[in-house]
């Protein structure tokens, strides 16, 4: 098998296809979730907080600058998308969960002949 056939074979597995889509996806709600922290709910903690801007915040220490506001913000960035993803995920395995229920469901005939099986049993 040559060299090009076997990158060929690999990049198309269905796996790694997957994993592609995954990134893809989890990048782009990455970016819906970053605009909700940066552009709605950092502004109304900071408001809450008596107007402070995490980013801001810094000490001085020797003559340097220590910036652990942007440490904070980027704190509470993790956190929140962490979350978010949490209940994504949390949501998606419900779905899949209650799919999965509802397919064990047996149909009528199954029942029927479960019934008649068990009564055949007990005799």
């Amino acid at each position: 098998m040559s060299l090009v056939s076997e990158f060929k074979e690999f990049a198309m597995k269905g796996s790694l296809m997957d994993m592609a889509v995954g990134i893809i996806i989890g990048a782009a709600i990455g970016k819906m979730v970053g605009a909700l922290v940066d552009n709605i709910l950092m502004p109304l903690i900071g408001s809450v907080m008596g107007g402070v801007d995490f980013t801001t915040l810094a000490a001085q220490i020797n003559g340097v600058n220590v910036n652990y506001g942007s440490f904070i913000q980027a704190l509470i960035d993790f956190i929140i998308i962490a979350f978010v993803i949490f209940m994504l995920l949390k949501m998606i395995n419900n779905m899949k969960k209650s799919a999965a229920e509802e397919e064990e469901e047996p149909t009528a005939d199954v029942v029927l002949l479960t019934e008649i099986r068990d009564l055949l049993k007990n005799r």
